[in-house]
């Protein structure tokens, strides 16, 4: 029974418009956590409204879970939009910032050209360390984190993953549809 569960599940990501005020992301984090639910990432940004907060959360959930956390979402009282964005019809994007050692300089030629290849940028060089900024999908950043770990990686900081919905729909059909 676990196995058939476990196997139904896969990525999704909730995108939640907010009101913008003190403590709401931990109120959405909160009803995660009393659930039961683990966050993946979780990433709170700006809008091209005033006072309006989005929120993306990448969760691993099957069909039914998924329905019931955003069911819950939309109960609480900032909350003004939830939609679900399945893998394969949204785009997701992170950044990572890997910070590399290079003991000399074949070691930074050959870190250079690797980042070249995942069109990441340099962003800090130093006789003994590079550092790589790098904007793309969990997938691609991944690759290029597993490449660099031939080398000596000091130091990974990831942000959490954005997404967005294909094509011409957009969450505010969610706020009209909600109001």
């Amino acid at each position: 029974m676990k196995k058939q569960f476990d196997s139904a599940r896969k990525r999704y990501t909730l995108c939640i418009l907010v009101q913008d005020i003190p403590g709401v992301l931990s109120q959405v984090a909160r009803l995660f956590s009393r659930k039961g639910y683990n966050i993946e990432s979780i990433v709170s940004g700006a809008t091209d409204r005033p006072h309006i907060t989005r929120i993306s959360i990448e969760l691993m959930a099957d069909e039914m879970m998924i329905e019931q956390i955003a069911a819950q979402c939309r109960k609480l009282l900032p909350v003004l939009a939830v939609k679900v964005l399945d893998s394969e019809g949204s785009i997701h994007r992170e950044i990572a910032l890997i910070k590399v050692r290079t003991e000399d300089r074949d070691g930074r030629e050959e870190v250079i050209q690797i980042a070249n290849i995942f069109r990441a940028k340099i962003i800090d060089i130093c006789r003994d360390s590079l550092t790589i900024a790098v904007f793309g999908t969990p997938v691609k950043n991944d690759a290029l984190i597993d490449t660099l770990s031939d080398f000596s990686i000091l130091e990974i900081a990831k942000s959490g993953t954005l997404a967005m919905e294909r094509g011409p729909d957009t969450i505010y059909q969610a706020l009209q549809a909600e109001e």
